[in-house]
């Protein structure tokens, strides 16, 4: 006997909000920016701020990423991670279709692909922690529209908070224990030696080498879930209100709202990620003081008003970006394609490139890999409806293959 309902279908190129794959576009951009010193060197000396060993124009470049872009593109990601979560789960309302065994399996393909690329290509992936976070992403399907925003900045800020905490409760420690010199040492010997490892085995090691290291990296970064999860849950959460309300598919009906996140959440961001930057520039790796958490803590409450801020005036500027829609479809593939190429570049196993690019050149040579990644996707989706990874993610998600050429 057939269903009544029919199954439940990838969504057709005329049913997309165009505006939801020019952000993903977008979100690609900064992600790309953010990650190219990470690429280009060892992992575990990015993401800690203005690296002061950087000179000059490199300097200033790598300050200019961290204020501007560092943070505030991959919760711009995770909160259209959400917004997907949610048209998902309102066109299986529609079509009275089974939502939550359909979901399972789409976090399930999520984690394999993301546990490939973690492990055989790049130990900076996002995707595994997507894949985890989105099982209380689903228990929070009921949760009403208007509770979304509320639950999301609460979540999000959780982690702010377990840094302030996390750091007064050291700060404590130090002055019980007396011996925190001894301490911050051996924590900054610790986190070089990963360092040098990383500098060998990604710089001059084999593949072999490469993976048995990435699965360490994966161990390290899965660890610090407890500080990344909360954010990652808040942004979905915030991306869940923003498709559920229309403030996505009609702009126009929410004018007041993006007004204030472009001239008020945008500047109040900044100029907290500039009081952050000034406050603790750079934080050795391996170490964490009260100082630092607290400037990691105003970081984050920065990043959070600068990506609405930046959504904003992605939404406002929709039609002249409408051309960074294709690689917004095809956001899964060219995520994993800017660390193919980059491992291919500058690893050991590649062309060896391992710490010769300036930090200045990084910023160009990432608008340069992007202009061509957008130029590939108009290409491919002239012939084909979905990128290769989002076709085998949709089969693994509905269990037979859709169609892929048009």
């Amino acid at each position: 006997m057939k269903s009544a309902h029919p199954p439940l279908q990838p969504v057709a190129a005329s049913d997309r909000i165009d505006v939801i794959d020019i952000l993903r576009g977008v979100a690609l951009l900064g992600i790309l920016l953010m990650n190219m010193e990470a690429l280009s060197g060892p992992l575990d000396l990015a993401f800690t701020g203005i690296d002061p060993h950087w000179q000059g124009l490199d300097y200033w470049a790598d300050a200019l990423v961290y204020v501007l872009v560092q943070g505030k593109f991959f919760t711009l990601f995770s909160l259209l991670f959400g917004a997907g979560f949610a048209i998902m789960a309102q066109r299986a309302e529609a079509a009275r279709r089974d939502f939550t065994s359909f979901y399972l399996r789409r976090s399930a393909g999520l984690l394999l692909i993301g546990l490939c690329h973690a492990l055989l290509v790049w130990s900076g992936d996002i995707l595994v922690i997507y894949a985890l976070v989105s099982l209380p992403l689903l228990a929070c399907r009921e949760a009403p529209q208007r509770w979304l925003p509320a639950m999301g900045v609460a979540t999000y800020l959780c982690a702010a908070l377990l840094m302030l905490l996390m750091g007064a409760l050291l700060g404590l420690s130090a002055q019980i224990d007396g011996n925190n010199d001894t301490a911050l040492r051996s924590a900054i010997a610790q986190g070089q030696q990963t360092i040098e490892l990383q500098r060998q085995v990604y710089g001059h090691g084999s593949f072999t080498q490469a993976v048995a290291q990435r699965a360490s990296d994966l161990g390290t970064s899965l660890s610090g879930a407890l500080i990344i999860g909360p954010e990652v849950l808040g942004m979905f959460l915030i991306g869940s209100w923003f498709a559920r309300s229309g403030a996505l598919a009609d702009p126009a009906r929410f004018e007041r709202l993006y007004q204030r996140l472009r001239w008020v959440a945008l500047p109040c961001g900044l100029l907290l990620m500039l009081t952050s930057a000034v406050w603790v520039p750079y934080t050795a790796p391996g170490t964490f003081t009260a100082r630092t958490g607290a400037a990691y803590a105003l970081s984050s409450v920065a990043g959070l008003l600068m990506c609405l801020g930046y959504l904003a005036w992605i939404v406002q500027w929709r039609d002249r970006l409408r051309g960074l829609a294709p690689m917004g479809r095809m956001a899964l593939t060219q995520y994993i394609l800017q660390s193919l190429v980059g491992t291919w570049l500058f690893y050991g196993y590649g062309l060896g490139a391992f710490e010769t690019m300036p930090r200045a050149w990084q910023i160009p040579f990432a608008l340069l890999l992007f202009a061509v990644q957008v130029v590939l996707s108009h290409v491919w989706l002239r012939y084909f409806r979905f990128g290769p990874l989002e076709w085998i993610w949709r089969a693994m998600t509905y269990g037979r293959w859709p169609p892929l050429r048009r």
